[in-house]
């Protein structure tokens, strides 16, 4: 779109945009004049800049994880092993491939997510208004605007008038008032006001070239790499340990230094968790997906973390614990009748913007048979928080006159009543048991004057008591937060099974030790969650908040896990770690759930590879300094860590249990039960040496590989269940893996390859069957032991 013409639908006047851009503000577009111009002009967003796959791919060969093993290279070179030199550089080539190829599995796992995150908006297409992807959206498309949106595309006005935050496009922190015929830019959030609007720019024509996709899916930078880090530390802890005491026994017996770089060599590589940034990843990335099938869009990866550890959840009364769906409960007239009175607060709402208040008054109207198409509304003034009452003015037969509706107090002042009292004991029994009681009034010219009151209702889910106790059950304490006033709270809390004991917000914010005693917190404005969750994070929680409004937003993102219900506004979605596709508890209770199962894989993961390093590397120094020999190559040890972290990797698809109660790490006691477990099988390993050592042709280093391959493999088994392992098969994917690692270890060392001399079938036979014994036996009921008798949990 060329320069002037974009100036000109920004200066033109707004009434003679309607022929510029070959629309109609009253019927909108047609669908099939919509996908026209949706192929001229092109979706409205702005194509993401991807960084190049073969960058990435390079990046496999400079990191961390890679410089060990290219030093681990070089120093084969150096030492004249030539074989290992070429055998390590390909394993480093098929790490890098592997390593790629999950990574964009992953990303494109969150590509799927994101499309499933579009903002939506409210368009007028073939005289319906209807929701539609903001992406969709084409020049000329009529657009409703209303508080807590973000701006779709730009916009000039035709009615209506708004306050607008530009601070995203233009650093200014006050809002710009917004009426008709100005332009309104994408990327703005509309804090005051509603309207209606014509598109005049989409995607990359946009004035400030900002695209309307709100919820950027967060790559894999994660919280968790503090664990990573502490894994790391106690694992290299270990080696330099074993290293120190090597290197001195070394120089004590007067032997040549350079014997002891190929054992640095294999303790280094042995130490490293190469796998370990990848199985976190895959793992969440994955869990992501399964989060998804649930009806949970995970926006930022961390956040499964978040809700594995989640142990108090700060729920939103409205949709959540209840259906969301105001309908009205009783009538109580003032003046007139019942239909009177729904007749004038169905005519002081509108239809077009889904306000569930509106709705209610609305479809009670369409109930009775009131023809409400029998009136005209010459002026509709929109809920304002400062008169808390929305306003028409109608017309009908050639008579005009006001109706409004709102807080009783409110227009109790507008009608000048003396005695509010008595108007307040009317409602007094409605309210008691959850109702929303709002007044209407009606000017004929004279003055106000108050027909009724209508009580309104938002009935608990059916599913949501059930679902607050299995939360319990989980070990999460849910708190009910409502703006209600506190009878009303205390009704709701009771009947959905949270808790009678329900205080004012300010009461908490005074005391917040109180949080035991409580079960929710009545009068709690927006502004007030943010307070709430800061209070509930200091007294120690791990803090869920459920938020759907523009104000929840600080909330959302101050929570560990920020939850934006179904029906959040685009604001609250994009402050959000996790995103709800339907209303109701369900979801959160299955993000919950899979949150602790993704954990337990990655616990025992890291179990596993503590307790594999210390077997391993204490074996080989111990073997060496008491034997004198290596025990394995090089190239083994290479080998080795490669085939495991294969089968490690697919525990992401593991089938562990979910814990009964919040997750915590606790590095120091995987730490300690990794030694323990590790010592058994460093005992064990020397038991398979002598035995080895025993054979007239000790094909040594060859036997040693495959025990310690059979020994991580079935010690993976063995950890991955707290409780015996035969009460939980591993996953598909991991049992095919387990197996085809043993086979494909078998047919290595039986046929032999360069780098390990073949043993004799029935020798591997026999190392199968021992290590199957010790680590599924044996090495089952120390476990067990372990956890019972120096209560030592993982």
């Amino acid at each position: 779109m060329e320069e002037t013409n974009k100036d000109n639908l920004i200066k033109k006047p707004v009434d003679e945009l309607e022929k510029e851009l070959s629309t109609d503000y009253t019927k909108g577009l047609s669908e099939g004049e919509a996908q026209n111009r949706l192929r001229k002009y092109g979706p409205n967003e702005i194509e993401e800049k991807k960084e190049n796959p073969l960058i990435n791919l390079a990046k496999k060969f400079w990191n961390p994880s890679a410089w060990v093993l290219e030093a681990a290279a070089v120093l084969s070179l150096i030492l004249g092993k030539y074989l290992d030199f070429y055998i390590i550089v390909a394993l480093i080539i098929f790490n890098a491939i592997l390593s790629f190829s999950e990574e964009q599995r992953a990303n494109k796992a969150l590509e799927m997510l994101k499309s499933r995150l579009q903002v939506q908006a409210r368009v007028l297409r073939d005289e319906n208004w209807k929701s539609i992807p903001s992406r969709l959206l084409v020049p000329g498309d009529i657009v409703r605007l209303r508080l807590g949106d973000f701006v779709p595309a730009d916009v000039r006005l035709i009615e209506g008038q708004l306050e607008v935050d530009q601070s995203a496009l233009t650093g200014e922190s006050l809002t710009v008032a917004k009426g008709k015929g100005d332009v309104v830019y994408s990327g703005s959030i509309i804090k005051r006001g509603e309207a209606t609007g014509v598109v005049i720019l989409t995607g990359k024509n946009t004035y400030f070239g900002k695209t309307a996709q709100l919820v950027s899916i967060a790559k894999p930078r994660l919280r968790v790499q503090q664990v990573i880090s502490r894994v790391v530390f106690w694992m290299m802890v270990i080696v330099i340990v074993i290293l120190g005491i090597s290197g001195a026994v070394i120089l004590l017996r007067h032997e040549n230094p350079l014997d002891f770089l190929p054992l640095a060599l294999v303790l280094v590589i042995g130490a490293i968790p190469i796998a370990l940034p990848a199985m976190f990843t895959i793992s969440l990335a994955l869990g992501s997906e399964e989060l998804s099938k649930a009806g949970v869009l995970v926006t930022r990866l961390d956040s499964i973390e978040g809700a594995s550890t989640m142990n108090t959840l700060a729920s939103d009364k409205t949709g959540t614990l209840t259906v969301n769906k105001l309908s009205v409960h009783n009538v109580i007239p003032l003046e007139g009748d019942d239909k009177e009175v729904i007749t004038y607060g169905a005519l002081a709402s509108r239809e077009e913007d889904q306000d569930p208040i509106d709705l209610a008054f609305i479809n009670k109207a369409k109930e009775l048979g009131v023809e409400l198409q029998s009136w005209k509304v010459v002026e509709f003034k929109p809920f304002d928080p400062s008169t808390r009452r929305t306003e028409s003015l109608v017309e009908k037969d050639g008579s005009t006159f006001r109706v409004t509706k709102g807080a009783i107090d409110a227009l109790g002042k507008l009608c000048g009543l003396k005695d509010i009292e008595k108007i307040y004991e009317k409602a007094q029994s409605e309210a008691k048991i959850g109702c929303r009681v709002l007044a209407v009034a009606k000017n004929d010219g004279e003055k106000w004057k108050l027909v009724g009151l209508v009580s309104l209702r938002d009935p608990p889910r059916e599913d949501s008591a059930e679902l607050v106790k299995e939360l319990r059950d989980l070990g999460v304490k849910v708190i009910m937060l409502t703006g209600d006033a506190q009878p009303i709270a205390q009704e709701i809390a009771k009947e959905v099974g949270i808790g009678p004991n329900v205080v004012k917000v300010n009461e908490f914010k005074e005391n917040p030790k109180i949080i035991d005693q409580i079960d929710g917190l009545a009068e709690v404005y927006p502004e007030d969650k943010y307070t709430v969750v800061k209070l509930l994070q200091q007294e120690g929680r791990v803090v869920g908040m459920t938020g759907d409004g523009v104000n929840d937003a600080p909330a959302l993102r101050q929570a560990d896990v920020g939850i934006a219900v179904s029906n959040a506004t685009d604001v609250a979605k994009a402050a959000a770690s996790v995103v709800l596709t339907s209303p109701g508890l369900r979801n959160i209770v299955d993000m919950v759930k899979i949150g602790r199962r993704i954990y337990e894989r990655i616990n025992i993961w890291i179990l596993s590879r503590i307790t594999r390093t210390f077997q391993n590397v204490v074996f080989i120094a111990l073997a060496l300094l008491l034997l004198n020999k290596f025990v394995i190559s090089t190239f083994g040890m290479v080998l080795l860590l490669f085939m495991f972290d294969f089968v490690t990797l697919t525990m992401s698809t593991d089938n562990v249990p979910w814990s009964k109660r919040p997750a915590s790490w606790n590095i120091f006691n995987l730490v300690k039960v990794s030694i323990i477990l590790g010592i058994v099988m460093v005992v064990e390993s020397f038991m398979i040496l002598f035995l080895v050592n025993s054979l007239p042709t000790r094909p040594l280093q060859t036997s040693i590989f495959l025990y310690l391959l059979y020994s991580n493999i079935f010690n993976l088994l063995n950890i991955r269940e707290k409780r015996n392992f035969w009460d939980s098969a591993p996953s598909k994917v991991m049992g095919l893996t387990m197996l085809a690692d043993i086979i494909a270890a078998f047919a290595l060392v039986t046929f032999g390859i360069p780098g390990l001399v073949a043993i004799p079938p029935t020798l591997a036979l026999e190392i199968l069957a021992l290590s199957l014994t010790l680590n599924l036996i044996v090495n089952n009921f120390i476990k067990i032991g372990v956890e019972k008798i120096l209560k030592v949990e993982w």
